[in-house]
């Protein structure tokens, strides 16, 4: 494998078109699998008369899971390459994706979840470095806009999927699947594009975590909501009165504010040189949101018109949250600080839907709600008191 011109992140001067192409289409692809799989895993178990809090357990396996990976992605790449690393994940994560379908019994998920997720996770944290070494710093924002409006495209396309097929039988399964494998095209194709890790970074990975600790607070809280939101969601809705199929729309409806917020999002990031105000704000509309949501969620269309500007704020706090890394970073130290901030992304996906669940058996349905209002209202507390009062630390 060759090293491309001007690989070296931070120092393109214009964006890398082929291996911007072949990080995003194979993500978006991955995206649609978890878009369709984390609803598609909630109903089948919730029609087996698995608890809520069993349901938020095995959903937050997948945060386990990416725990476990984001710490040796980096190795992997190392030794493999980020293109052969991504190919491995492409075919683990499928073939795990079938294997739920055979899975009679519960405890059979636990390991399928394992496995599926950490493969995911390591296609994130390989594609957004990918993506990094191909944006000029000037441009990342929009780049990262990007990536997110068609990652968000991949993850509203999964529950609309799932409100066509529903979930009997294998073939939400096979669609899963075969979308994941499609991602291995753009990857091959652009394996001699992708960038080479020569050198290692400075730091030990957990330093990492906490170097730039507004963005990876902020991945912490998506994470949170994005998976206990996403798996529970549908929970949430249908017992509210809504039907299997008006609550996948409803998933899609949020799927599609991530769509048309990211770009705008990232470019106007890319105007701001502390990015951690807009952060603040994503993260007091998404507490507003939260609380609202109780109110509102007897009218469809009032609950849709909710999530499609929540939804976009919500994903924003990825996409900002992201280049405001990538603004204070560079090179091995931003491969490194991107498995950090996808290992935060892990531990809220574990928090979120283990809180989630457990509040909906605590307080009810609303304790849906009420679960991500504290996520969100804990980021905005936090944030908020640092930039107050520590200036431009993190």
């Amino acid at each position: 494998m060759t090293e491309p011109t001007n690989s070296k992140v931070g120092h393109v001067e214009e964006i890398h078109w082929p291996s911007l192409f072949a990080a995003i289409s194979s993500i978006s692809a991955v995206g649609i699998a978890i878009g369709l799989g984390l609803p598609l895993f909630s109903i089948i178990l919730e029609k087996r008369g698995i608890s809520s809090s069993l349901i938020g357990l095995n959903t937050a396996m997948a945060g386990v899971a990416a725990m476990i990976a984001a710490p040796i992605t980096t190795r992997l790449a190392h030794h493999l390459g980020v293109a052969s690393t991504m190919m491995w994940a492409v075919f683990l994560s499928a073939i795990s994706a079938v294997g739920f379908y055979y899975a009679t019994d519960f405890w059979m998920w636990f390991p399928l979840r394992l496995v599926f997720h950490g493969a995911t996770t390591t296609l994130f944290i390989l594609s957004e470095f990918w993506i990094n070494a191909a944006s000029p710093p000037s441009r990342r924002g929009f780049v990262l806009g990007l990536y997110a409006t068609v990652l968000s495209l991949g993850f509203a396309a999964g529950p609309l999927i799932f409100s066509l097929v529903g979930s009997e039988g294998i073939l939400p399964f096979v669609i899963g699947a075969v979308a994941i494998l499609t991602a291995a095209l753009p990857i091959f194709i652009a394996r001699n594009e992708s960038p080479v890790l020569e050198e290692k970074p400075e730091m030990h990975f957990m330093r990492y975590v906490f170097l730039v600790p507004t963005a990876t607070a902020a991945v912490f809280v998506f994470g949170a909501v994005e998976a206990g939101g996403l798996s529970l969601f549908p929970i949430y809705a249908t017992r509210n009165g809504f039907t299997e199929s008006h609550a996948a729309l409803l998933l899609t409806m949020m799927g599609i504010g991530n769509v048309v917020f990211q770009i705008p999002l990232g470019l106007l990031s890319d105007r701001l040189s502390d990015k951690r105000p807009l952060l603040v704000i994503m993260g007091c509309m998404g507490l507003v949101g939260a609380l609202a949501l109780p109110w509102l969620v007897g009218n469809w269309i009032v609950t849709a018109a909710l999530l499609l500007f929540w939804g976009g704020c919500v994903s924003g706090m990825y996409t900002v949250g992201l280049s405001h890394l990538g603004s204070q970073l560079t090179g091995p130290d931003l491969a490194a600080a991107n498995a950090a901030f996808v290992f935060c992304y892990a531990i809220g996906t574990v928090a979120g839907p283990q809180a989630i669940g457990t509040a909906i058996d605590l307080a009810g349905t609303d304790g849906f709600a009420w679960a991500i209002a504290g996520f969100f209202g804990l980021y905005v507390l936090l944030s908020g008191v640092r930039l107050l009062f520590l200036g431009n630390r993190g």
